[in-house]
């Protein structure tokens, strides 16, 4: 999705001594955009309702926006609503709804530019895709469209974890295990230097007494003379 920042850059980029024509020249669909979410598809329970999202920006503002969703399937196209928002102070308004169970859901206040729909006692026949459209007049008429897929089903298939709960232990053990020889470790190498230490003290304090008792090599005995009879 395309930010404003880039947009803006653009327009910033395009003046210069010529003046503001460059900014004339500017495509429109730099700014308009039109988003339904992140999923392209939506499952939905028949019988049950659903919200179908749609959100819209401009970075040069709109005025007198129109916008519409329409349904497509493998063998009908019909428009299902469409209307108008004045300006970012005002909410969406209805011009036309083809179905009773259509609510648009939408609200352009507090910069929320929702042109939502509800869409309630879902039948299987509504499977199919659905467009958002807008066309923004202050924008040279510019437009934009996000489309999204409804799949009604009898029921929503439960997702098995399983594989994921082991693979997530699996690697949970490993770490757990890696952990603990590291800890393993560091405690043999702490008892090691400790001993060592001890040893060292050992031989410092050993240094002062008599190396033939101690039996060292390179000790040297003092020779007694022999006794006289």
């Amino acid at each position: 999705m395309r930010g404003c920042s880039g947009a803006a850059g653009s327009r910033g980029a395009t003046l210069g001594p010529e003046g503001t024509m460059g900014l004339f020249l500017l495509p429109a669909s730099l700014s308009l955009e039109v988003s339904v979410g992140k999923a392209t598809t939506i499952y939905a329970v028949n019988g049950t309702e659903i919200l179908l999202p749609c959100t819209f920006s401009s970075c040069f503002g709109f005025e007198n926006l129109y916008f519409r969703w329409s349904y497509n399937s493998s063998d009908t196209y019909k428009i299902l609503i469409d209307g108008t928002v004045k300006n970012e102070k005002s909410d969406p308004k209805v011009k036309s709804k083809d179905d009773d169970r259509i609510t648009l859901q939408g609200s352009t206040k507090e910069k929320m530019n929702n042109i939502s729909i509800s869409l309630k006692n879902l039948e299987f026949s509504d499977t199919g895709k659905y467009t958002c459209y807008v066309k923004n007049p202050k924008e040279n008429d510019s437009e934009h469209q996000a489309t999204i897929f409804l799949q009604v089903v009898d029921k929503l298939e439960e997702v098995d974890n399983t594989v994921t709960l082991i693979i997530l232990g699996v690697v949970g053990g490993v770490i757990g295990l890696l952990i603990f020889i590291l800890l393993v470790k560091k405690f043999i190498a702490f008892i090691i230097k400790k001993t060592q230490e001890k040893k060292k003290e050992c031989l410092v304090s050993s240094s002062g007494n008599d190396n033939t008792e101690n039996g060292l090599p390179g000790s040297k005995a003092e020779e007694k003379a022999p006794t006289k009879v």
